[in-house]
């Protein structure tokens, strides 16, 4: 591809992948596992636009956006699993043209990883099922308590991969305004994609760089990289 053939010609990079709701298409999937937990909690069911639209990290408080209050930590715990159970139960599916990207990148001489805060464990099970596992040189879903930010995650990552000193030459490719905010503490570059499980308008609202599918997340991503490593 012309695209990735220009900023190789700058440097290779490392992209670093989010899941849910990026690689993985599950945006139905999520909406109807929370609509399994809500009864639970007095809650009424959402459509896709309001998940999207009200969807933040940490996500016990999109559960006070959904019910107007807060939820004690047993009530977590509890809609925690029952929502998780429900996602094991679906297939998994990748976004259209995703493997494809991915082997384009690969084939273009950058690397590639993949990070999320969906447990560990799941994580590596669902990977296997997509048979996409040997395009990456790291995964890591979560190993800790659920209901984090991704910013230490990604601090552990990029130092596993040797990159922690070197985050000139990361970008990462998420959904969600946390996946922005991680790249950016860790002074790693971001761009949101506008199909996942985070709605377009409250990602424009934060002023991120955003693409409306992943091609073009990765298209403006080598861009961006490629434009601000000689200033640094």
């Amino acid at each position: 591809m012309n695209t990735f053939a220009a900023a190789t010609s700058v440097s290779r990079i490392h992209v670093v992948w989010d899941w849910n709701g990026t690689i993985k298409d599950d945006l139905d999937d999520h909406v109807s596992a929370l609509n399994a937990t809500l009864p639970a909690l007095g809650g009424a069911p959402v459509d896709r636009e309001t998940y999207r639209a009200k969807h933040t990290v940490p996500i016990p408080n999109f559960y006070a956006r959904l019910l107007g209050r807060t939820i004690t930590d047993a009530e977590w715990a509890s809609s925690d699993a029952a929502f998780l159970a429900h996602l094991k139960a679906q297939p998994v599916r990748l976004r259209a043209g995703a493997e494809q990207l991915l082997d384009a990148l690969r084939e273009a001489g950058h690397t590639q990883s993949l990070l999320s805060l969906c447990p560990h464990e799941t994580l590596l099970r669902e990977v296997e099922q997509a048979g996409i596992g040997a395009y990456f040189n790291q995964i890591d879903g979560r190993t800790g308590p659920s209901g984090g930010t991704k910013a230490a995650a990604l601090a552990a990552h990029l130092d596993a991969l040797g990159l922690a000193t070197r985050p000139e030459r990361v970008l990462l490719v998420g959904d969600a305004i946390d996946d922005a905010d991680a790249a950016h503490a860790n002074g790693a570059v971001a761009v949101l994609h506008t199909g996942g499980l985070h709605h377009p308008a409250k990602l424009a609202a934060a002023g991120h760089p955003l693409a409306d599918s992943l091609d073009q997340a990765i298209a403006l991503g080598l861009r961006l990289a490629a434009d601000l490593a000689p200033a640094r």
